[in-house]
């Protein structure tokens, strides 16, 4: 077990508090079954997302300093995680910091374009945030649509690292570090996440185990 942060075990707790992270038996969107579901859908009220502006933003600033830009989410769930972000990390940088999402369609009129919020300009350095990571498929759809746009893509952060395998042996994060060459930095790793709520007494044993059963089958041989 990883020795985590403050800010981390927080997150860790919102992530429980709000049911935010479930243990049973779940289908991903990928297709694939899972002993727990990840949902920052339901960080639903005004503090919450304060508090995951937060994490987020501590770690966008831990792994990519002063430097960026605007906070770009993937439609729709990485709207408001972008939004949050942006403002917890302005107030960090004191500076202003812009935030951008992609539309799902390009909008032939009124403001039109792909994009919405603030220009994705040549070299802007830009940080993606995203929910969870499973096979990679929304970051890769993403990083395609900001390529046209020139912007400098510094990396991605997202919630948890579910540590499982992408398309091959490697773990998801692995395989998109290594394709795009971006950093893909998780705020804590499922297995981290799993062992303090059950240090915590907030976990049942039943839960983690499964878990940890799940991950010797599913799970990548290392994260990055």
């Amino acid at each position: 077990m990883a020795d985590l942060s403050p800010a981390q075990r927080g997150f860790v707790e919102l992530l429980i508090d709000r049911q935010a992270l479930r243990f049973g038996d779940f289908t991903l969107k990928s297709g694939r079954k899972s002993p727990y579901f990840i949902n920052t859908g339901c960080f639903n009220n005004g503090g919450d997302l304060a508090r995951l502006g937060s994490a987020y933003a501590a770690t966008v600033r831990a792994h990519f300093g002063d430097a960026v830009a605007v906070v770009f989410g993937p439609a729709y769930k990485g709207i408001p995680l972008a939004l949050a972000t942006a403002q917890a990390y302005e107030q960090l940088v004191g500076r202003p910091v812009g935030w951008a999402f992609d539309r799902k369609e390009a909008k032939d009129h009124g403001d039109g374009g792909m994009f919405v919020g603030a220009a994705l300009t040549r070299d802007l350095p830009i940080v993606i945030v995203d929910d969870v990571i499973t096979a990679g498929t929304a970051l890769r759809e993403s990083l395609a649509k900001l390529a046209a746009t020139g912007a400098r893509v510094l990396g991605a952060i997202v919630s948890v690292d579910r540590q499982e395998k992408g398309r091959g042996e490697r773990s998801a994060l692995r395989e998109l570090c290594d394709e795009s060459g971006i950093a893909v930095v998780p705020i804590v790793a499922i297995s981290d996440a799993v062992a303090h709520l059950v240090a915590a007494g907030r976990l049942p044993a039943v839960d983690a185990e499964r878990v940890r059963a799940h991950l010797a089958v599913a799970g990548a041989a290392s994260s990055p």
